[in-house]
């Protein structure tokens, strides 16, 4: 489990962008894979899933996590809900203690928020086309609605697929009107590297937050990371999946 110090110092918040290391999950899972979406062992995933919970102080079914499906969704989460009710989203906010909100990525953008003086956190899942229609921006939105105050807000960038890593084809920039200078050639002619994380904390940065930190760790070059797109370079037939969390204690 990894943690950022912009919410290590607050008292009532608890978090980890977790790794790949530390469950029970075998093969191509190995060990800590909480994707219920992939092909592994539901026993496993549920298993790994409680050693989330369990490192945040809580028991297994105070964790809720969305069914992602790359949108601008957020949802407010009053009570847990059992995976398989799980609302099709990519963004979850809440103000209630004894909840751990939780994404999953395997190179997509996970994100933290807190405003730990008013009690409301957030945790959200910003591929390419969540950070096209901003859902880091739509999750302060749903907790200023919750009474948090965007100066007071602090926002955690965790472990994704980096620019160096992240090669797109020609008309991949066509999807983004304001992008520009997040995209360098790459070394095939017409191809660009494209700097998600770096668009994702642009799309925050006129929002007027307390803090925005980021982890820099790529997800594809790491070893320590679940990668869709390691996975598939490397012919793999599945991958798992990270998750991110944080709850309030």
């Amino acid at each position: 489990m990894l943690t950022l110090a912009t919410f290590d110092d607050l008292p009532h918040i608890r978090h980890g962008f977790f790794t790949r290391e530390g469950g029970v999950s075998e093969g191509l899972y190995a060990s800590l894979n909480c994707g219920l979406g992939s092909n592994d062992s539901r026993d496993h995933v549920a298993r790994n899933r409680g050693i989330v919970a369990a490192h945040l102080g809580l028991p297994a079914a105070a964790l809720v996590t969305p069914h992602q499906i790359h949108s601008a969704r957020v949802v407010t989460v009053e009570q847990p809900w059992a995976p398989a009710d799980a609302p099709q989203a990519d963004a979850l906010v809440t103000n209630q203690r004894g909840l751990c909100l939780g994404v999953l990525s395997a190179d997509c953008v996970p994100l933290l928020f807190a405003d730990p003086d008013s009690g409301v956190i957030g945790a959200a899942h910003s591929g390419w086309k969540g950070a096209r229609d901003n859902i880091a921006a739509a999750t302060i939105e749903a907790m200023v609605a919750l009474g948090a105050k965007p100066e007071q807000i602090r926002v955690g960038i965790g472990p994704a697929i980096r620019q160096q890593s992240y090669e797109v084809g020609p008309e991949f920039p066509d999807h983004f009107a304001d992008a520009e200078p997040f995209f360098r050639p790459a070394a095939r002619p017409g191809y660009f590297l494209f700097d998600l994380p770096g668009y994702v904390a642009a799309g925050l940065a006129p929002l007027g937050l307390a803090d925005i930190a980021d982890l820099g760790l790529d997800t594809v070059t790491d070893p320590r990371f679940f990668s869709y797109r390691r996975a598939t370079q490397q012919a793999e037939p599945d991958y798992g999946r990270m998750i991110s969390a944080i709850a309030l204690g």
